[in-house]
């Protein structure tokens, strides 16, 4: 059984606490808000540390590589090549949950020399250097997240710009249609009018035919008498 004291025990051991805070974290997501700042963060977090432990996978598969031969059984030496396996399945696994294709499927896109360009970044450095890149790599996704907040934030203007404008617009629509309503009632009451008005003017014409046919037929019956009486 290896020592806890030898660093790639060591460095496993970092690397394997840091993979169950992560799923710890993954777990807690649940309950926040499926949306807004506080998920963001969070969720920004678990992919920092996502990338961080790929990190430390890569310094593990380093010092997997230059260990002296013969100062470790093969046993052992199959018995972490498989715990390493299976912490690179789980860190795959859970950059897979986040959409994070480079991470998980970074060996299957870029080959070989990328994973070896990894590996190079971390060969050389001890522990208190594979920090200060860790640092460094928190630093660039702290930036980024900034970047990413000054732009979710930009669009949350323009929304509301546009929100307000949606408003205004519909607000003049309504008005419109207020207006429209009271035009169409005044043209109803005018047409109302205009048809009691045109029976008023046909019944005043009928009466009119009447009076002149009763002088008509009065008149005819004064010439009758008259022609009567003088012949």
């Amino acid at each position: 059984m290896a020592s806890s004291s030898d660093p790639w025990v060591k460095e496993y051991n970092e690397a394997s606490r840091l993979a169950d805070d992560i799923s710890t974290m993954i777990a807690d997501r649940v309950s926040l808000p499926q949306s807004g700042p506080e998920i963001m963060r969070h969720t920004s977090a678990i992919r920092r540390k996502i990338t961080i432990l790929g990190t430390r996978l890569d310094s593990l598969e380093s010092l997997l590589t230059r260990i002296p031969p013969k100062s470790i059984t093969d046993k052992e030496m199959h018995k972490r090549q498989d715990m390493l396996s299976n912490l690179k399945s789980k860190a795959k696994q859970m950059a897979t949950s986040f959409n994070m294709s480079n991470f998980a499927n970074r060996e299957d896109l870029l080959g070989q020399s990328k994973k070896a360009d990894d590996m190079s970044r971390v060969a050389g450095l001890d522990n208190q250097g594979i920090v200060g890149l860790q640092r460094q790599i928190m630093k660039e996704q702290d930036e980024g997240l900034e970047k990413l907040e000054e732009t979710v934030l930009s669009t949350k203007h323009i929304a509301l710009a546009v929100n307000e404008e949606l408003t205004l617009h519909t607000r003049l629509i309504d008005d419109l249609e207020d207006h429209v309503d009271v035009t169409n009632s005044r043209l109803q009451r005018v047409q109302k009018r205009l048809a009691i008005l045109n029976k008023r003017t046909k019944g005043g014409c009928s009466c009119m035919c009447l009076l002149l046919s009763v002088v008509a037929v009065v008149i005819l019956v004064v010439i009758a008498w008259l022609l009567v009486k003088y012949l």
